[in-house]
């Protein structure tokens, strides 16, 4: 059976972990990273996790990096993605000397989370199959992952996407249009205006936001997203309490006063050492594995669905 080849551009923690989706559902995978220095720790990552996946780590033995662009071997590559640093002048540079190192025909897509496909793909002359495949970090342990249709992408190309992903375990989550923030975002953000603002406001603390999340509403999203919960509580319900709420919620346009102070005063989490929480390296290993089990537990649970 021939084994189809991905090609990965970047091996960053997103690039390594969805070279891992690939080489799980036993493709080739060619991965391009300039920093020789690198290379060891990408390939480490990848086999990791695929061990999470509970596939073969062995199978990290099916990628290859290389420094460059022109270093892949393009004949027989089934499909691209750019997973580099989110700026725009870099993913505009690479899509450009992708635009003409791919054969025809193969989808190439921006693993963006802020910058539309429209955007970076600009006047590339065969901008018509590039589109946005939006994944969610940790990569390879979040299943969905957003196809978006650029204002230039051919439909076919997002079903040819979608059909890549289904096939590897994945769940894509079609996007019409090319809206900032694509869909789940747009979604998450809104939740987190008001999270933020409930701080603010002196309404709530950091630790009641997330156990209200988790332990109340969010805890059922697992079995059934927002409209499945609504539909089955009953729409009226909802009706009522929107028209009860909705006038009180926050509708801002600037970020939280409070994100803009932890910010300003280089409290950004772990990376610094402290955000709402104080963090060592010891605590920030341990709260990331733990996060880490709770998404592999709860991949089992919706694969038995």
């Amino acid at each position: 059976m021939h084994q189809q080849h991905a090609a990965i551009i970047g091996c960053g923690l997103m690039g390594c972990d969805i070279a891992a989706i690939f080489l799980a559902g036993g493709w080739r995978v060619t991965a391009v990273e300039p920093n020789r220095a690198h290379w060891p720790k990408a390939l480490d990552r990848m086999a990791s996790s695929i061990g999470q996946l509970e596939g073969d780590p062995g199978r990290s033995a099916n990628a290859s990096i290389v420094e460059t662009l022109a270093d892949i071997g393009w004949s027989d590559v089934a499909v691209v993605v750019e997973a580099a640093p989110e700026q725009l002048a870099l993913k505009q540079k690479i899509f450009a000397e992708l635009d003409k190192l791919v054969p025809a025909g193969i989808p190439i897509a921006s693993n963006a989370s802020g910058y539309r496909i429209t955007d970076i793909v600009g006047d590339c002359a065969t901008r018509s199959r590039m589109a946005n495949l939006h994944f969610f970090l940790p990569a390879h342990l979040v299943p969905g992952v957003e196809v978006v249709q650029g204002e230039h992408t051919e439909k076919q190309v997002c079903d040819r996407l979608a059909d890549i992903m289904s096939s590897l375990g994945r769940v894509p989550i079609r996007v019409a249009r090319d809206v900032p923030g694509f869909l789940a975002n747009r979604i998450q953000h809104a939740l987190m205006r008001e999270a933020f603002n409930v701080i603010d406001e002196g309404l709530g603390s950091a630790e009641d936001v997330d156990n209200a999340v988790r332990y109340c509403f969010g805890f059922r999203y697992l079995s059934a997203g927002p409209i499945m919960q609504k539909e089955l509580a009953g729409l009226e319900t909802q009706l009522a309490a929107a028209a009860t709420i909705y006038p009180s919620l926050h509708n801002g346009t600037e970020p939280s006063p409070t994100l803009q102070k932890l910010v300003a005063e280089n409290r950004l989490g772990p990376k610094t050492g402290r955000g709402f929480w104080d963090w060592t390296e010891e605590k920030a290993a341990a709260e990331r594995a733990r996060y880490e089990r709770a998404l592999l537990a709860s991949m089992k649970v919706l694969k038995g669905e």
